[in-house]
């Protein structure tokens, strides 16, 4: 045998120990993880809606038809978490905004014309926009009780032809 054959055969039986133990170890951390109560999940949810739900099960997630039939009977007030920029370009009609990246310029003016108890619905725009769910959030870490999430809230009304203002309107 000679010494590039040796090496050759050195760098095969290498490259096949290295794929074995990478293998072994998938499968280890794989068993494991099945048996922890607090395992990770193979497959995750990717869907906005579905992580929009409060530690106590209470999903703050609202179909598009509802929003839109609370915004026909005036029964509930629209916050639009986005920038003041977004805002004035359009907003569902009759909007406040109070923008999450600027909350606590906007929140004391905002907050002081809203009802604990009415249906409040936060919205953004984007499937994955978190601005609106963390703006439920701090309104329900502040005691309102009816608050919902439109997720993509902006392009969904938008899409349905829905009432829409600018602030140049």
């Amino acid at each position: 045998m000679t010494v590039s054959s040796r090496t050759g055969q050195h760098l095969t039986d290498t490259v096949r120990q290295t794929i074995f133990i990478i293998l072994i170890s998938v499968a280890l951390g794989a068993a494991v993880n099945l048996i922890r109560p607090d395992s990770i999940p193979f497959v995750e949810t990717w869907s906005m809606a579905d992580k929009l739900v409060t530690e106590d099960g209470e999903t703050l997630a609202i179909p598009l038809e509802d929003a839109a039939a609370l915004f026909a009977d005036n029964a509930a007030v629209f916050l639009d978490a986005r920038t003041p920029a977004e805002y004035a370009q359009g907003h569902i009609q009759g909007a406040v905004n109070l923008p999450w990246h600027e909350v606590d310029n906007y929140f004391e003016t905002v907050i002081m014309t809203l009802d604990p108890e009415t249906t409040t619905i936060t919205y953004c725009d984007g499937e994955a926009c978190p601005l609106s769910h963390d703006l439920a959030m701090l309104l329900k870490d502040l005691g309102f009780t009816r608050v919902k999430v439109l997720v993509n809230g902006w392009s969904l009304w938008k899409e349905h032809n829905l009432p829409v203002t600018t602030s140049s309107s």
